[in-house]
Order: structure tokens, then sequence, then C-alpha cells
């Protein structure tokens, strides 16, 4: 089976697979051990390095804990990822030394300021209590070795965190209806490439295939047009193997040529505002 190829992470140095293992799916439970080893164990035996997780998520970090804990020689290659919703320097320092004891690891390849979805938000984040310098602290001691911020709300606060915070990474939605819509792809991804950090996709699937449901639009086409959009990584969460294995192979198959992408886009342009409901409320 060919492998998954890599993708250079901003200008970290590092490098993850096209498509990484999002944190929701099986993951974003509680009790579920042997699904979510499963679905950790099949992207593991996928070639799959990126792994996302969230405080948020569950048990989703406990869920990682076991299988690093267990097998700690698999760690190693992966970049494991996971997220502080904290607003208060205090509360997010306490939140990753919990999400360090969860996982059973002493480094967190990658940690992220997590939903920012106003500019009140960022101003708390900016303040001088605020969980910004704690985040930065926890790179500059080497805790973690580098960090992000992630938000689905308002393309304008994401680009002014791209664009004024030390961050290695972004995370936004990317899929056909924020093509059809505009603003994170039209502005904060390039704010980002302009920074040259880490670009990651998440909301690969959100809702778009319910209103057109003959239309051939499939997770894979739906995870390959993420891929066509210039960013380092897209997340998918998965409740099965069988969801993982057909993750890695759009993976593999790559992204789709420009035309079927702006197809794919038109296809959605009349339900675009309706389907994205992570946005929230007009």
């Amino acid at each position: 089976m060919e492998g998954l190829t890599k993708r250079m992470f901003g200008k970290t140095g590092r490098e993850v697979t096209p498509v990484g293992l999002g944190g929701e799916g099986v993951l974003r439970t509680y009790g579920r051990h042997a699904e979510a080893n499963a679905v950790i164990t099949e992207a593991l035996k996928a070639g799959i390095t990126y792994f996302d997780s969230a405080k948020a998520y569950a048990g989703s970090e406990d869920y990682y804990g076991e299988v690093w804990r267990n097998r700690p020689e698999l760690r190693e290659p992966i970049f494991q990822a996971s997220k502080s919703a904290s607003r208060l320097h205090a509360d997010a320092e306490l939140d990753l030394q919990r999400t360090l004891q969860r996982m059973g690891i002493e480094t967190l390849d990658l940690w992220q300021i997590h939903d920012v979805r106003t500019f009140a938000d960022v101003r708390a984040l900016e303040a001088p209590d605020g969980a910004l310098a704690a985040f930065i602290e926890a790179r500059d001691s080497g805790i973690v070795r580098h960090i992000g911020v992630t938000g689905h709300h308002d393309p304008d606060v994401l680009s002014h965190a791209v664009e004024t915070w030390p961050v290695d990474a972004v995370m936004i939605p990317v899929n056909p209806i924020e093509g059809a819509l505009g603003g994170f792809l039209s502005s904060t991804l390039p704010a980002a490439r302009e920074q040259e950090i880490a670009v990651i996709g998440m909301k690969v699937l959100g809702g778009s295939n319910y209103l057109i449901p003959d239309a051939g639009v499939t997770p894979e086409i739906l995870v390959r047009y993420a891929l066509a959009q210039d960013i380092t990584v897209a997340i998918v969460g998965c409740s099965t193997p069988a969801e993982v294995q057909a993750l890695a192979a759009a993976g593999r198959n790559g992204p789709l040529r420009d035309d079927e992408a702006a197809a794919l886009v038109e296809a959605f342009r009349p339900h675009a505002r309706e389907l994205a409901y992570y946005r929230g409320p007009l």
C-alpha cells in the first residue's frame, strides 16, 4: 500500500501527514475505551502522524494516554496536539498540567488556544493575566514544542490572531461552504501563509452533503477538497477503523483538481450560510 506523504508544519521544521485523526468521533466520548483504542491504533497502522485532542473533548486525552502509556515507543514519531479554552493565565497553566497527566506524556507537540470567537475573547487573552502569555511561556520552557490558535466563528478574529500573536499554527474550517462564503479561506488562510505558519483544516466534512445527496459528494471528496486549499493537514474525527482507513485513503489520493474544487463550491453556494452552522447565528 502506498504510504502517506508528509507536509512541512509551517516553519517549525517538523513534518506531518496531510490527514490527521480529529479529536471528535469516538474520541469525544467517555467509557468507550476499546473502540477508541481501535481507532487510534488503526490511525497508527495507516501511517497517520497528526493526532488531535482537547481538554473539552470528553475522554479524548485519556484515550490517547492509554495508548502512549502502554506503548511508549509509538509516541516518538507522533505529532500530538491538544487545546485549552481557558482565557486566564492561571487556568490555562492548570489545563496544561492536567492534559500532560491525562496523556501520560511530558511534552506536547502543539498546544492550542481553543475556540477564539470574538474580539472580547482576544482582549481577555491579551490582558496581563490572560492565557496568551501562558501559552508563550509553555513553549519557551519546552513543555510544549509549538503553540496555535483555533476558531470557526469569525474570520477577522482569527486573522488578527495570526497577524499579531506569535503562534506556530492556526486551525480553521476548510470545506466547500467556506469556499463559497469567503473569510477563512480568502483572508485568514492567506494571512497564515504570509506568516509561514501551519494551517490545520477542521469542519472538513461539515454539513456539506446534507442538502445535495445526489451530487456525488462523499467524505473522500470533502477531504480532498480541503487538501486542495494549500493547508498543512486536514483533521477528521472517526468512530470506526473503517472510517480511519477511508481518511487515510483520501490522503493518499491527494487534492482535487482546481476545476473539481471550484465546481464543488458552486454546488453548495446557494445553501452555504445555512450549512455553516458552526459560525453561529447571523
